[in-house]
């Protein structure tokens, strides 16, 4: 299927691995030109030149997303994107009477504030283009909360709530904002979850993904590049009707209806 974007230039937030590289990688392959983002030197040029060796075009920008300085850095490199992949890492799990309004605050800025202010500097531009799409990676806690999660679910609600209500006003420019809800894909972030699980049962790692393997529906967990193919697909043409929702990637894990 011809999605329709090459040529589209995209930034992708969080891409020098994980899931925001999956996206890069995917979208790259469709001919989107690409502004990738990292905190890692290394991560981040190796990521670069394998996105080139693979005939990519493609630039860089090292920093922190809740950095003002960094989110300058992107729209300075590209000031007129068609998409925009809003994905951050999410605060670590723990006691909810531990976290300190600190933690709060934290969480918010990471996972809600840079979101609604690179949404805020690309919209105008997408107007005036007839087009744009926008995607927040989030997280399934946002529909099946569990308090051990309970900093990462409360700031990504927010931005849910935020993309919703912002969705509704974008439509009639061509532009979508659907948040991708991933659980249980296998990347660092899992073995972070998967550590911490294992040490408050007294386990071991691989324990801890066996038990948890055998409690998923697909008895196994998600992969990168089927995470990314979806978010691709709401990047393209064909995805234009398909705003304002919250599209779960779990392998059917969920039990919830909608």
């Amino acid at each position: 299927m011809d999605l329709k974007i090459e040529g589209k230039k995209a930034i992708i937030c969080a891409s020098s691995r994980g899931l925001g590289k999956a996206c890069a990688d995917s979208l790259g392959s469709e001919g989107v030109e690409l502004i990738i983002n990292g905190t890692d030197k290394k991560n981040l040029s190796d990521t670069e030149k394998e996105f080139l060796n693979k005939g990519y075009k493609v630039q860089s920008v090292l920093g922190l997303m809740e950095d003002e300085v960094t989110r300058e850095a992107l729209l300075q490199a590209c000031p007129n994107p068609d998409i925009l992949i809003n994905n951050s890492g999410g605060p670590p799990p723990g006691n909810f009477f531990d976290w300190s309004e600190e933690d709060f605050l934290s969480a918010i800025k990471s996972n809600f504030t840079q979101s609604a202010l690179l949404m805020q500097a690309v919209i105008p531009k997408m107007k005036e283009k007839n087009f744009g799409r926008i995607i927040n990676i989030t997280s399934a806690m946002v529909k099946n909360p569990h308090l051990i999660m309970g900093l990462s679910t409360s700031a990504r609600s927010g931005l849910h709530g935020l993309s919703k209500a912002l969705s509704r006003e974008v439509a009639q420019y061509n532009i979508t904002i659907n948040n991708v809800l991933p659980e249980r894909i296998n990347t660092d972030r899992q073995t972070q979850i998967l550590n911490f699980q294992a040490k408050l049962a007294d386990s071991s790692y691989e324990e801890a993904r066996k038990e948890l393997e055998e409690s998923l529906t697909a008895k196994r967990m998600g992969t990168v590049e089927e995470f990314a193919g979806i978010c691709t697909f709401l990047c393209s043409e064909q995805a234009a009707y398909i705003s304002g929702q919250n599209i779960s990637v779990d392998g059917g894990n969920s039990t919830n209806l909608i």
